[in-house]
């Protein structure tokens, strides 16, 4: 089992590497190593802090969510995607399978009173986009867009496999937000652990400064499509229908992955109390009935990494599925950050 942890994540001391290709290396959003060492964090579960809304005592509050849309969605989802409180400073949203419509001019309506849309990356149904308060373009500098594809025909059906991208800098503080969509299926462990190496070490490669320092927090999210193995599907759903389904972390192939090594070393992730998100019959809150009976899994997940702990600390304040939209076979993920820059 993952070990808790309250606030920060620390960054893990490397051994001394020199020349440019080892600097440039630290640039680099690190997800994962080529093979499995001895010397590795894992991924720290940090567990939710209810004390702050969105506290004045904080740099920055920034709120997150993810969410394969299955190629629907509707004006109504988008306000319960959204929710009620708009208090945060940056509203950052990835999304998958996203529909031919214009998803984005839809948030902007219903954030239009509050937010406005600071920048977009986009390939095709693979989505993200980051709002900011009404106030917050002179905050805003440096920003970048890149994206990432994986092989296939996924765009064609409107499930293109791949990364978007986007770095800026606010109020002193650089971030790097990835929205992602890996391959399905759970035989594709070592797939998708190669396709987070690729997306890794492609994104904002020729734009890499020798000499820029690295960014303060990268934040993962989307469809990591990482599933539940060692249980077969009767058995799960039934710790799912006790609430025991913190009993099924220990068999979450990304905890296991990373506990090898070989992905998102370093990172943090908030506690799994929600029930798995994938895969749920359209329009109910019911576990996949069809010919498939799929295991249940955490396939939609949103991960950060501090590098720089000394300067920045962070608290997580929730970290939730959305479990009132059932127009998706997928539920959302929503989690609420909050930044203080120690002086």
């Amino acid at each position: 089992m993952a070990k808790i942890f309250r606030i920060c994540c620390p960054r893990m001391s490397k051994p001394g590497i020199r020349g440019r290709r080892a600097k440039l290396k630290d640039q680099m959003p690190d997800v994962m190593n080529a093979v499995p060492t001895t010397d590795h964090e894992g991924i720290k579960t940090i567990e939710v802090e209810k004390v702050c809304e969105f506290s004045k005592s904080s740099a920055l509050c920034i709120c997150v969510v993810t969410w394969n849309m299955n190629g629907k969605a509707s004006p109504e989802d988008i306000m319960e995607l959204v929710g009620e409180d708009r208090k945060f400073d940056l509203f950052v949203v990835g999304l998958q399978e996203v529909p031919r419509r214009n998803i984005a001019g839809m948030i902007e309506e219903v954030l239009a009173d509050t937010h406005i849309l600071l920048g977009e990356a986009t390939m095709q149904s693979l989505q993200l986009f980051v709002f900011g308060a009404k106030n917050s373009k002179e905050s805003l500098k440096e920003i970048k867009v890149d994206k990432h594809a994986i092989g296939g025909f996924g765009g064609l059906i409107r499930r293109k496999k791949g990364a978007v991208a986007i770095s800026l800098n606010y109020n002193g503080i650089h971030m790097v937000f990835i929205s992602c969509h890996l391959s399905a299926h759970a035989r594709n462990v070592e797939q998708r652990n190669t396709q987070c190496r690729h997306i890794s070490h492609s994104l904002f490669f020729k734009d890499r400064n020798l000499y820029a320092r690295p960014s303060d927090i990268t934040l993962w999210l989307g469809d990591l499509n990482y599933r539940i193995q060692g249980i077969s599907t009767l058995p799960a759903r039934s710790l799912i229908h006790r609430n025991l389904h913190n009993l099924l972390t220990s068999k979450d192939q990304l905890l296991q992955e990373a506990e090898r090594g070989l992905v998102f070393n370093g990172y943090c992730e908030g506690t799994l109390t929600f029930k798995p998100t994938y895969k749920y019959n359209v329009g109910s809150s019911s576990y996949d009935t069809s010919y498939k009976i799929r295991v249940p899994a955490w396939t939609d997940r949103i991960l950060f990494k501090i590098e720089r702990t000394m300067d920045i600390d962070v608290s997580l304040h929730s970290y939730e599925s959305i479990d009132s939209i059932y127009s998706s076979d997928h539920k959302p993920v929503k989690a609420h950050l909050c930044l203080k820059v120690n002086n």
